[in-house]
């Protein structure tokens, strides 16, 4: 589906912060998952209790790619993740270009600032004259409305 994006509607917060909570959901779960992948083998074969894993450095950097993995992979694909399918939006490059992985990891990467700092950038979307975040802007990409249908 080919987006305009000259003329395509910016997301105003509480959309943006709806399919926020719903992919935050997700990736819980997706989380839950991705931990006892872990937990179970490495519990049963070597007996390693589940609080050693959990405190492990790789065990988090592991959990962080899955997260990473979840998005990116979602974003290049489509522009969408599940959440953003339910709320109807896509991300989009500003050039209508596909969105590649450099642009994806910097982008959660911003964002994640973003949320360290209570989400500043979120509330910068408020006064910004195209409702933009700063990350939509660093990586010269955005959130836009789809239409129904």
């Amino acid at each position: 589906m080919d987006i305009d994006i000259e003329n395509a509607r910016t997301p105003a917060l509480p959309r943006r912060l709806a399919a926020i909570f719903y992919d935050a959901v997700l990736v819980f779960a997706l989380l839950i998952v991705a931990f006892a992948v872990l937990v179970v083998p490495l519990g049963m074969l070597f007996g390693i209790d589940g609080a050693v894993i959990a405190h492990n450095p790789l065990t988090r950097l592991y959990l962080l790619a899955v997260i990473s993995g979840f998005f990116s992979g979602f974003w290049m694909r489509g522009g969408e993740t599940l959440g953003m399918r339910s709320w109807r939006l896509r991300l989009v490059r500003d050039d209508g270009g596909p969105l590649t992985l450099q642009i994806c990891l910097l982008r959660q990467a911003a964002a994640l600032l973003s949320w360290a700092a209570f989400g500043i950038d979120f509330l910068w979307s408020l006064f910004d004259r195209d409702q933009l975040t700063w990350h939509d802007r660093l990586t010269h990409s955005r959130l836009v409305v789809v239409k129904k249908g």
